[in-house]
């Protein structure tokens, strides 16, 4: 996958992860974008919740949305 596809997937993962996080601010996904493994210590701080739970969440996430989750 290129970096033009990676940009445009994150355009459209974005608003998935919005609607699965809704804690998540529009910022926080906006400093996310191409820092993608710092997902899961946002989720873990804004949810209150042990990072393997975090890292448990992200991994059914991607599983979902595997089309648009780069490798």
């Amino acid at each position: 996958m290129n970096q033009d596809q990676i940009a445009g997937n994150w355009k459209q993962l974005k608003g998935k992860v919005k609607e699965q996080w809704g804690k998540l601010t529009d910022d926080d996904i906006t400093k996310l974008e191409g820092h993608q493994d710092q997902l899961v210590g946002k989720i873990q701080e804004r949810y209150g919740i042990a990072r393997e739970e975090a890292q448990k969440q992200i991994d059914t996430f991607r599983a979902s949305n595997k089309d648009l989750w780069p490798n």
